[in-house]
Parts: structure tokens; sequence; C-alpha cells
């Protein structure tokens, strides 16, 4: 199967979001890809961290999952939507969920964030956990011929994460960011190779990827990395669609020859 990362520099403007995600998922669609992902906060990256808390959606309802649900349907794709703000039961804070659809515009999973973001360098700060509400559970799905296991962002730097995803093993590991372009340059490609090598699989990494009109700049370089963390496709800036094959022969080949998850004792 093919799939895509999309690539977006999102606004405060949702409307203008969504018909960016929309343009590119159909980029992505008409050059064959049977999975496309969205990024990160592909809905909305506001002047404030706060500026989402008034897009929350209830859990199943509301534009933005709508909008998600309708151009699976209508491309014939699975989507993995990036995130979109959710109410959280305490009312203050939101759940930042990442919402999978099949080909039929059904929703067929949906994680919320486990590990929450917070950086100070003296010049940069971000504490994630005043506005967002963090999950408690991994989750993995089938999409078509894929198991594809989901996580977010700043997740990426938590292998127990990926561990409790690879039971069963999953073909494609799918990890949407918006990661700080001093964290990026760092350490993004760092860790997303080694998430493959490790769990011998497909990464699939649709990320922000430029200067923001907040003021804020992401790293970019969506990828994907094959399982012997090899980098089949990247985009360094700018909006765009990252499209590579899962190759089923390429996933026995590695774990075959080097059978790494057999012979795991912990």
């Amino acid at each position: 199967m093919k799939v895509a990362a999309v690539q977006m520099v999102s606004t405060p403007d949702l409307g203008r979001n969504l018909e960016a995600a929309a343009r590119l998922v159909g980029e992505a669609a008409a050059a064959g890809a049977g999975l496309v992902a969205l990024p990160e906060y592909f809905c909305l990256i506001g002047l404030r961290d706060t500026d989402k808390l008034p897009f929350a959606e209830p859990e199943g309802d509301g534009a933005i999952q709508r909008f998600l649900a309708d151009i699976a349907r209508r491309h014939g794709v699975w989507l993995v939507g990036g995130t979109l703000p959710l109410r959280a039961p305490d009312g203050q804070r939101v759940y930042n969920r990442c919402c999978v659809y099949g080909p039929d515009g059904v929703e067929a999973a949906h994680y919320d964030k486990i590990h929450l973001f917070a950086f100070d360098n003296g010049r940069e700060r971000y504490a994630e956990a005043t506005t967002l509400a963090a999950g408690d559970t991994p989750i993995a799905l089938q999409c078509g011929p894929l198991r594809v296991g989901l996580s977010v962002c700043y997740d990426l730097r938590f292998p127990e994460l990926y561990r409790a995803l690879m039971a069963p093993p999953c073909d494609l590991l799918c990890v949407p960011a918006a990661f700080t372009y001093t964290t990026g340059r760092a350490h993004w490609e760092l860790l997303l190779r080694a998430r493959a090598v490790e769990n011998q699989c497909y990464v699939l990494a649709p990320a922000q990827g430029g200067q923001h009109e907040s003021g804020r700049r992401t790293w970019g370089h969506s990828l994907v990395a094959d399982p012997w963390g090899e980098v089949l496709a990247v985009r360094p800036e700018g909006e765009g669609v990252v499209l590579a094959e899962v190759s089923p022969q390429r996933l026995a080949e590695v774990r075959t020859q080097l059978p790494a998850l057999a012979h795991r004792r912990l």
C-alpha cells in the first residue's frame, strides 16, 4: 500500500487550514495513496496556546470531525486525521485527539495524546498541560492490509509506548507532529529512525513545517522510514505531500534476517 504524510504550515484560520488539508489529501489520493496522514494541529495553530479551546468539539460531532469523515469518504482513503481539540471532562482543557477514518467515512478509532510536552530553554517555553488533558490508552488498528499504531509528537520520546503497540506487531507507526524547530533539528529524524529500527516496522511522520503566523517555527521534515531505518522520502519545509510504498516483503525480510522482535525478554 502506498502511504502519504501531509506537511502543512497551519494558521489561526480554521477555514484556510481545512481548505489546505482538503487540497493536500486530494493530491495524495490522486498520487495513489491508500492511507493519508495529516499533521498535529492541522486544523489550527493559533497565536496563543489557548486559542484552540473555543474550537473544542464533543466526541463524534463537530465541523472538524465531519470534515475529516467527508474527505476520507470522498477520496476513498484511510485518513489519519492529525489532531484536533476534543472537549475534556474537566471543561477547562482539551484532549489532543487523533481520529482515524475509513474509506467509508466512518471513524475506525481514535487516540488521545498521552505524553504532554514541556520545554524551557530560557527563550522558548511550552507547557501543554495548561491546556491539554492527557490520554491513557495506546491504540492500534487495522487499516486495510496494514496494522497501524497511533502516537502524537512528544510521544516519540517514549519507546515504551511503541513497545505496547507491538503486541501484535504493527506494520506502520504513525506520528503526526508539530515539533519545534529547536527540538526537531536535534532529535526528530534520530528518534523516528530509532522507532523504526527497534520495532522493525515503517514509520509515517506528517509534520507542521515552517514559519507560522504566531511567530512559531516548526521543524517539518515529514518523512517515511522503512523497517531498517532508511528514510524513503522527506520534505524539509513548506506544505506538500511525502509518498512511499509500504512493502510486506520488506517487513518480512527484515524480521526474518534479524528476528529482534522474537528475541525480546523484558
